[in-house]
C-alpha cells in the first residue's frame, strides 16, 4: 500500500508539473514594453517554487513508502520538532519571498510613481456597474470638469461620466465605450470608479490596477504590438460582473489620429 501511495503522489506531482513545463497553462503573448520583464519575473518565481514543490512532493512520496507500516517496524517515536530546522526553512522562505518582491518592485513602482514620458497619450478610465468608459482630453490636452450629479449611465458618452459641458475644457473631450491607443507610445492612464471597486485588467498588456471610488489613480504603460485585446474587470463588483468587459484597440499613430478626429467630428 505504501508503494502504491508513493507512486500515486509522484504521478500527480509529475503530471501537474508537465503542464507548466510545457506552458499549457501560461500567460498570453506580451504586447507591452514591460511584458518581457514581468514575464521573466513570473518565470523565475515558477522555477524557484517548482523546484521546492517537486522536492517536497517527491520527498513526501518517499517518506510515505519508507516509513510504511511493516511487521518489522520499530515502535513509534514522537518528535516535538527541531528548532534549528524551523529557523532554517523560515529564514530561507523569508529570503526568497522578500528577494522576489524586491526584484519585482522596480517595474511595479515605475508604472505608478515615475512620471509618464513626455507626449504620452492621456486617457481617463471610468468603471461603473457594469461598463467601462474612456475619456480623451482632446486637442487642448485638458480634461473638462465632471460632477456626480450629472452622471447618467443610461445616456452613454459624456453623460455617463458626468461631463460638465458648461466648462470650456469639456467641449473637445471625447468619451467612448471602446479604448483606442497608438502603438509604441506611452499611455498616461487615470483610473476612476463610480460606485464600487473595479479592476482594470488587460492580460496581454500585463496591466492590472484597481479602480477605487473617491481616488484618481495614475499609471502608465506602452503598448508595443498592434491588435485587439479584451478588458476584464478582475474584481467581483456585483451581479453583472460577468459582463463588465471591453476592448482595447492598439493601432498605428495614423489610425489613432483618424479615429480621434472622427469622434471629435461626431460631437
Amino acid at each position: 500500500m505504501g508503494l502504491a501511495l508513493m507512486f500515486l503522489i509522484w504521478l500527480i506531482t509529475l503530471v501537474s508539473t508537465y503542464f507548466f513545463v510545457a506552458k499549457t497553462w501560461w500567460l498570453p503573448a506580451g504586447a507591452s514594453a514591460a511584458a518581457a520583464w514581468i514575464d521573466g519575473q513570473f518565470a523565475l518565481t515558477y522555477v524557484l517554487m517548482g523546484i521546492i514543490f517537486l522536492a517536497a512532493q517527491l520527498s513526501l512520496g518517499y517518506i510515505v513508502w519508507r516509513y510504511r507500516e511493516q511487521k518489522s517496524s520499530p515502535p513509534v517515536a514522537y518528535s516535538h520538532g527541531n528548532t534549528t530546522l524551523e529557523v532554517l526553512w523560515t529564514g530561507l522562505t523569508f529570503v526568497v519571498f522578500v528577494g522576489l518582491n524586491l526584484m519585482g518592485s522596480r517595474v511595479w513602482a515605475s508604472q505608478r510613481f515615475a512620471p509618464a514620458e513626455a507626449g504620452a497619450v492621456q486617457v481617463e478610465v471610468t468603471g461603473m456597474q457594469f461598463a467601462w468608459y474612456f475619456r480623451y482630453p482632446g486637442p487642448d490636452g485638458v480634461y473638462g470638469k465632471t460632477s456626480p450629479k450629472l452622471m447618467d449611465p443610461s445616456s452613454g458618452g459624456a453623460g455617463a461620466v458626468g461631463l460638465n459641458m458648461s466648462d470650456p475644457a469639456a467641449k473637445d473631450d471625447v468619451v467612448t465605450g471602446t479604448m483606442y491607443l497608438p502603438v509604441n507610445r506611452e499611455v498616461d492612464l487615470s483610473l476612476r470608479a463610480v460606485d464600487v471597486i473595479h479592476s482594470f485588467f488587460v492580460p496581454p498588456l500585463r496591466f492590472k490596477q484597481d479602480a477605487v471610488p473617491g481616488l484618481n489613480i495614475h499609471m502608465h504603460f506602452k503598448p508595443t504590438v498592434i491588435g485587439e485585446y479584451e478588458i476584464a474587470c478582475a474584481e467581483l463588483c456585483g451581479l453583472g460582473h460577468y459582463k463588465m468587459h471591453g476592448m482595447v484597440h492598439v493601432v498605428s499613430q495614423e489610425d489613432f489620429d483618424k479615429w480621434l478626429a472622427a469622434r471629435e467630428a461626431e460631437k
